[in-house]
């Protein structure tokens, strides 16, 4: 059987076990603690070397830099058409409206961060502080320097790239190992998860929730599709069937990062993406490219912007652009991460905090699909850099569909 296959056998055996158990279900949270744990204790030696190697593997700066930019584009394309459709949706099917909630106050608008506070805080002081403290946006600028600092030092450098690229090949081999026990993992995440909230947790906000699922789909089909369609001029079929690993880790740990080993396996193994590029753009868009994040943000504002009754107007909803896309940038990928960023939004057009009660309990259910866009997100960004810089094994992305086509001749 695939790991896939077990990955979602676990997941429904989970959820499962944990409608029967209920509350008892919450003896397997170590279980899934520690698979989490194994996860965590891969992501940052893996960043780092992936990273290094990947900026060692570019020598001519000028390259680099075309790549790094285009990265970004395609980041903030996303992001944006997320945010896009999140306000559409709750716009015109309007999942707050006839709650008729009261508010005890209006947040007034906390201090945003200053475009100098957000570059300041993307360079450690202290690199071996920022990879013990987990900040892997810091991790990665440290990185890319690194990298750029060994290919300028020419031979001299060579004898430290041996060791980042020994390390990251020891780093894929630990991820295969620790994947094994993924099954193990999932189940007793969704098995403590569904026994602690149950499905009442859907029948106050069912309606958001439908609406929320509603616009992941459209915006994996119309905006990811179109990419790679129109942009990339390759087939999407393969791409989703590719990533079908990472789909199902994604939905059952609501981790960006404890996804990234698994989504650069597909992107690398399955589509056939260069170990360049791969190293290089999802451990970037773990950190930059949070698309369900964002899409969320801007919808759960409008959400109680309707609940309460309050207008947006549209310097309102300019702000909330900017603040979701700010928000969704700074929220780590790991759980519940951008819940909390919701404070930022709220605050910063006014929407009041206790707005963020109604949308707790739900949460976890949120986080499902908005992770799974996350990590999509990142793959085809990945997918699509990979082709126009020519580093994208277009046979071996195909090769689901070519086995099928082999099938049928037989």
């Amino acid at each position: 059987m695939k790991l896939w296959m077990k990955i979602l056998l676990a997941l429904v055996l989970g959820v499962v076990t944990g409608v029967v158990l209920g509350p008892k279900a919450d003896y397997f949270k170590p279980i899934g603690s520690l698979f989490l744990n194994l996860i965590s204790m891969i992501i940052m030696p893996l960043v780092l070397a992936s990273i290094v190697v990947s900026i060692t593997s570019i020598r001519d700066l000028k390259r680099l830099g075309h790549v790094g930019l285009t990265t970004l584009g395609m980041f903030l394309l996303t992001t944006f058409a997320a945010i896009l459709i999140g306000l559409a949706f709750a716009h015109f099917l309007k999942p707050g409206l006839g709650m008729s909630l009261q508010t005890v106050k209006i947040v007034s608008s906390p201090s945003i961060p200053r475009l100098g506070e957000i570059i300041l805080s993307l360079v450690p002081a202290n690199p071996i502080a920022a990879i013990v403290n987990g900040n892997i946006l810091q991790v990665i600028v440290f990185a890319i320097f690194l990298g750029i600092a060994i290919n300028l030092s020419g031979e001299r450098g060579r004898a430290l790239l041996d060791v980042f690229e020994s390390l990251a090949d020891v780093m894929y081999r630990l991820t295969s190992i620790v994947m094994e026990f993924s099954p193990i993992g999932v189940f007793a995440i969704m098995a403590s998860v569904t026994g602690s909230f149950g499905y009442v947790v859907l029948v106050p906000l069912a309606k958001l929730l439908t609406i929320y699922y509603a616009a992941c789909l459209f915006h994996i089909f119309f905006v990811f599709c179109t990419i790679l369609w129109f942009m990339a001029k390759i087939a999407p079929v393969p791409f989703f069937k590719g990533m079908g690993d990472a789909i199902i880790m994604a939905f059952s740990t609501c981790s960006s990062l404890a996804t990234l080993p698994v989504s650069m396996h597909c992107i690398q193994k399955n589509l056939g993406v260069s170990k360049n590029v791969t190293s290089f753009v999802l451990p970037l868009g773990t950190s930059l490219n949070m698309n369900g994040a964002a899409l969320y943000q801007a919808m759960a504002a409008m959400f109680v912007a309707q609940a309460y009754g309050i207008e947006l107007g549209w310097p309102s909803i300019l702000l909330l652009i900017a603040t979701s896309t700010i928000s969704a940038i700074a929220a780590a990928g790991v759980p519940g991460s951008g819940f909390l960023m919701l404070s930022l939004v709220f605050g910063a057009v006014g929407l009041p905090l206790e707005g963020m009660a109604l949308l707790a309990g739900i949460d976890r259910l949120r986080e499902m699909p908005s992770t799974v866009l996350n990590v999509l997100g990142n793959g085809v960004c990945a997918v699509y850099i990979a082709e126009k810089e020519n580093e994208l094994d277009e046979q071996q992305y195909n090769h689901q569909k070519l086995i099928e086509v082999e099938g049928n001749e037989v």
